[in-house]
């Protein structure tokens, strides 16, 4: 009996596991669709500041923003965009590992990486790896840009006095709920956008200065790119944990599954020893 009671308990215990798993399964469910609300509302400015800035890139003007001048590559300066929070699957794990590829590859060609870590657990694995000048942690669910400009500063100002040479995003990209996808984008300095999205290419005619104008709207495409970064990675972080959750309540289905079966065997065992003993017994009478 004591075999049944052990087996027992562990039934209690996974069923109490299953309930909570299953809550957070449709906790993340409800949670996803608000990041993908924000993701989606946020993506059109994004986009729309992303052509206006693919334009400059190709017009021919007089002034040449520093964030358009490219330079020989000595040091890179990296923003590594993760979870605050673990429960996600592999989703920071897959994102790490492919950025590893390109930190390696960067070292042996001695070449400097300065790190800038969005979320807590990229600041606590990196800070073991790289050298880690800015990060931010704790962004909540509904973060905004305001939370992201100190670290933002940080780089910026790291790339206009050339202690960085070039800068570079590392998110995950959301697809769909199955599916997400870790990328690597270049923000600085600024890449010409062969893309048909951008139509007929032509030169703005600027007023009062080019100056003027390029110094704030290219500090606001940068924003705009690593804001809308983070909002695609929470959106990824919310698929994934309700995947993992789910997969985690199937899996607790299946072992409650095995243990009641091995428990009815256990029962069945000791009903037919006990009926054994009393005929045994009633025999010897």
């Amino acid at each position: 009996m004591s075999n049944t009671k052990e087996i027992r308990t562990k039934i209690t215990s996974i069923e109490s596991t299953q309930k909570i798993t299953k809550a957070m399964e449709m906790v993340a469910a409800s949670k996803m669709r608000k990041a993908q609300q924000f993701m989606k509302k946020s993506r059109s400015y994004a986009d729309c500041i992303r052509n206006i800035v693919g334009h400059l890139a190709l017009a021919s003007t007089s002034y040449q923003h520093i964030y358009m001048q490219s330079r020989p590559v000595k040091r890179i300066g990296l923003i590594v965009v993760s979870t605050d929070r673990g429960l996600c699957g592999g989703l920071n794990t897959n994102t790490f590992k492919y950025l590893l590829k390109f930190l390696q590859a960067w070292r042996e060609a001695d070449t400097e990486v300065d790190l800038c870590t969005l979320g807590y657990k990229a600041d606590v694995f990196f800070k073991k790896w790289g050298n880690v000048i800015a990060s931010k942690k704790h962004l909540g669910e509904a973060p905004s840009v305001n939370d992201l400009i100190g670290a933002i500063k940080v780089m910026l100002s790291a790339y206009e006095s050339s202690d960085i040479d070039q800068l570079y995003i590392v998110y995950n990209c959301f697809i769909n709920t199955m599916t997400q996808k870790p990328i690597m984008k270049q923000l600085l300095p600024l890449e010409p956008i062969e893309s048909d999205a951008l139509g007929q290419y032509w030169d703005y005619i600027y007023e009062p200065s080019p100056e003027s104008l390029l110094n704030g709207l290219l500090v606001r495409y940068i924003e705009s790119q690593i804001y809308q970064a983070v909002l695609d990675n929470q959106a990824c972080e919310q698929a994934a944990r309700m995947v993992a959750m789910k997969s985690a309540t199937d899996n607790a289905g299946s072992l409650i599954d095995d243990l009641q079966l091995i428990y009815n065997k256990a029962r069945q065992a000791a009903i037919t020893q006990e009926i054994s003993e009393i005929v045994g017994g009633a025999s010897a009478v």
